[in-house]
């Protein structure tokens, strides 16, 4: 190994450190509550070592937003493939969920935390959460196609208001919200169920996105950093 194969390893090896450290820091305090000397005093390294990785803290938590998102999308493309359109769309909705359990400490920043920075301030360096959103919203066009769904359905307010389903009871979950005995899984089965059935009524739907293709508003409807439509 060369040295500047060596180095470069090691540079690796100290980011991913910093960032485990940051990762368990804001699920654990919160993300106002935590400084860069914080994390420094983590992984035993001066906060100026902590700055010739990362400009600020913001800059960590959008690269724990960026792996995260990362994560999610391999979990959803793995779960994706059935043939049947609907059961298909119903497969990658419920990999979200299981993103939130199996993925918990990632999920509380993207979704649960409301202190950490809006993922929108970089909506440009997010071009994989793009990609993943129209996906999601083709998958979704594919079941109106195959007649699962009415072609009244617009497949960005489908998309929302499954995301906002599947919200609830991840959140649920993940904090520990149920009361003693409650499945948070039969929760969630209960949710993603009645809201397909819902869409395939062809319940009326009120919400507005934002208009096609401008996806730095027309996001996910979490408590933190992607905002819903405003308006």
């Amino acid at each position: 190994m060369g040295i500047r194969e060596r180095q470069d390893r090691e540079r690796h090896a100290v980011r991913a450190s910093i960032l485990d450290a940051a990762r368990d820091l804001f699920v654990a305090e919160g993300y106002a509550n935590v400084s860069i000397r914080k994390i420094a005093e983590r992984i035993e390294y001066s906060p100026a070592a902590i700055y010739s990785y990362f400009p600020g803290k913001d800059d960590i938590f959008f690269a724990l937003a960026a792996e995260g998102f990362r994560r999610l999308d391999d979990t959803i493309k793995d779960a994706a493939g059935d043939p049947n359109p609907l059961q298909d769309l119903r497969n990658c909705w419920w990999a979200f969920y299981l993103f939130s359990k199996d993925q918990r400490e990632f999920f509380h920043l993207m979704f649960v935390d409301r202190s950490v920075p809006a993922i929108t301030e970089q909506w440009q360096g997010f071009t994989l959460l793009q990609q993943m959103l129209d996906r999601v919203a083709a998958r979704i066009q594919r079941s109106i196609d195959a007649g699962h769904l009415p072609t009244s359905l617009n497949p960005q307010v489908a998309l929302h208001v499954l995301w906002a389903a599947l919200t609830g009871p991840a959140v649920l979950g993940c904090t520990c919200r149920l009361g003693p005995g409650e499945d948070p899984d039969a929760l969630a089965r209960d949710v993603l169920e009645t809201t397909l059935a819902g869409l395939s009524a062809g319940t009326r739907l009120t919400f507005v996105p934002c208009l096609p293709g401008a996806h730095a508003a027309a996001a996910l409807p979490s408590p933190t950093g992607v905002p819903a439509h405003e308006g």
